[in-house]
């Protein structure tokens, strides 16, 4: 309202076309030295709302990654290890990967008690307490054989593809695996898998076991996108065949991501995420003009891949390129960030 009445009164007083600027009118004074503009900044960076993903393997030897310098397949103490710097610099939350030494068709590895992941968030949990909030993905596409999100069936006749993923039997494993997570003591269970009635399966299951306090994160409006390659190779998650548009969301459609959304919070979900992050902005911008409910935003590993090479070729700097990227989703909504850029950011808000 304020603007309008600016921009109203600037017409009366210089009329449009009369080639006289009203100066009274100075933006550029909100501007001029570093206090002034950190005084009337709109839209702030905390620690707090930084969440970084990290992958843990079997066995004792870490694997590093091609395409995602800086984040490897970290072993379990390596991963600890690594803890200990990233808790210095201020980090305070972390969602955990697994990539198991076995895989099968059911994805058993995901709810395994002795599970890579269950494993690793015990000993976090034993080192950090409630210092370090520990969320864990909950997707079958790192623990099963075919590499999709959940049960796989065979079409009968000549459909193709010819193969799909059992909404309902995957319910099933979902819930099974939401209990694991939270006996493991994982504070936030982030179910990724686009399977419809997930968040209420994992609800029901964590509330029958006396597990009410347990966060759930739901990937809400996730899209079958083009930027998930560089996580695909790091968590091993390739689909042996097909692709997984059947269950991800058509990139073309907005509409479908608040109906999306709107479910997830009718069924109990504590916080609602939009992935990928950069290229969905305006879904995520129209989550928070209709939703009250902390938005996340997950930060892929193609959009952290093109920010790289962005600034490897000598155009930005590359702090500055990561805190505008990050910047952007926070000004568009998000509550937390999930980005690769997670421990670099924490150096970077400490200067």
């Amino acid at each position: 309202m304020l603007a309008r009445k600016l921009v109203s009164a600037d017409n009366h007083k210089n009329p449009p076309n009369s080639g006289v600027a009203n100066l009274a009118v100075r933006l550029r004074r909100l501007r001029q030295n570093p206090v002034i503009r950190a005084a009337f900044q709109e839209n702030r960076l905390s620690k707090e709302q930084l969440m970084a993903p990290l992958f843990v393997r079997e066995g004792s030897q870490t694997k590093p990654s091609g395409t995602l310098p800086g984040h490897p397949q970290r072993s379990l103490p390596d991963l600890l290890k690594y803890l200990e710097s990233f808790a210095k610099k201020g980090g305070r939350s972390v969602i955990v990967f697994g990539i198991p030494a076995k895989k099968d068709a059911l994805g058993t590895g995901a709810y395994a008690s002795n599970g890579i992941v269950q494993k690793a968030i015990r000993a976090i949990k034993k080192n950090y307490g409630e210092d370090l909030v520990v969320a864990a993905d909950l997707c079958f596409c790192e623990y099963t054989d075919h590499g999709h999100c959940g049960v796989l069936r065979k079409r009968s006749g000549v459909l193709t593809p010819n193969f799909y993923v059992d909404n309902d039997a995957t319910l099933d494993l979902i819930g099974k695996t939401s209990v694991s997570l939270a006996e493991a003591g994982a504070d936030i269970v982030a179910p990724s898998g686009m399977i419809d009635g997930m968040v209420a399966k994992i609800r029901s299951s964590l509330d029958r076991q006396n597990f009410k306090e347990t966060i759930i994160l739901s990937y809400a409006a996730k899209y079958a996108s083009t930027l998930y390659g560089p996580f695909r190779e790091l968590a091993q998650s390739k689909p042996s065949s097909g692709d997984r548009k059947s269950y991800q969301m058509n990139p073309a459609n907005a509409r479908e991501a608040l109906r999306e959304m709107a479910l997830d919070a009718r069924e109990g979900a504590d916080i609602l995420m939009v992935k990928p992050a950069l290229f969905y902005l305006d879904i995520l911008a129209k989550a928070r003009e209709e939703f009250d409910l902390p938005l996340a935003a997950f930060q892929v590993s193609g959009e952290a891949w093109m920010i790289e090479q962005y600034a490897r070729s000598g155009m930005a700097k590359r702090e500055d390129a990561i805190l505008e990227s990050l910047m952007a989703i926070r000004r568009a909504g998000a509550d937390l960030i999930i980005t690769y850029f997670a421990e670099e950011a924490l150096a970077l808000l400490s200067r």
